[in-house]
């Protein structure tokens, strides 16, 4: 393996420090973006208890904040629990954006390597066929067609490992979006049930 990353010329360096990257990131969102982790199961249910007994403080507010996604954005509705359902809605709204955020992090990057590995392999592959043909015309070797293949292959590799890196990387960037699509949803029907509670129970 050793022996084929030196072949393939200083390209592939490049597709090594993004396939670190990439192999970093997939591992990091794959252990953040777990359900339970964003979206705890009765963590609304708990949170309507609390309202219904009337024990909202600012530590019970804190520890909600830190709880989750979810967390935040439900602590910004019970932090303007009194207002008019406008002004809670709107704030509820913020905080989602601001969590929409977070969980879309790092997913650009992933994306643009996904993206980019195909051309960086081509551009490998490009600089080591035109080092191959360089050398053939500058030694007079160019009629020796086993030479040729042989550093022709070695170029290729830089494609090949291009490709390799790409398609994963494309399809934990569509998996990672769709579960972040999916946990926002989730997230603003849970805020507008905690609205309607909130403000029906008023009536």
């Amino acid at each position: 393996m050793l022996s084929i990353i030196h072949a393939a010329g200083w390209p592939i360096w490049l597709l090594l420090i993004s396939s670190i990257i990439a192999l970093t990131l997939i591992i990091e969102r794959s252990l953040y973006l777990r359900r339970r982790r964003i979206l705890p199961p009765t963590l609304l249910d708990e949170v309507i208890r609390v309202y219904h007994n009337g024990k909202i403080d600012t530590n019970v507010i804190a520890t909600l904040e830190q709880n989750s996604p979810l967390g935040r954005v439900l602590a910004a509705g019970l932090r303007n629990v009194n207002a008019p359902r406008d002004v809670m809605k709107e704030s509820i709204e913020e905080a989602g954006q601001g969590t929409a955020h977070e969980l879309e992090r790092f997913l650009t990057t992933l994306g643009t390597i996904a993206s980019l590995a195909p051309l960086m392999g081509l551009f490998g592959t490009v600089v080591g066929m035109i080092e191959i043909f360089g050398s053939q015309n500058a030694s007079g070797t160019g009629s020796n067609p086993a030479q040729l293949a042989h550093g022709i292959s070695i170029a290729l590799y830089n494609t090949g490992f291009g490709l390799a890196i790409a398609m994963p990387s494309l399809v934990f960037y569509r998996h990672f979006r769709a579960l972040v699509d999916s946990f926002v949803v989730d997230m603003e029907q849970q805020a507008v049930k905690f609205v309607d509670i909130v403000h029906g129970a008023r009536r």
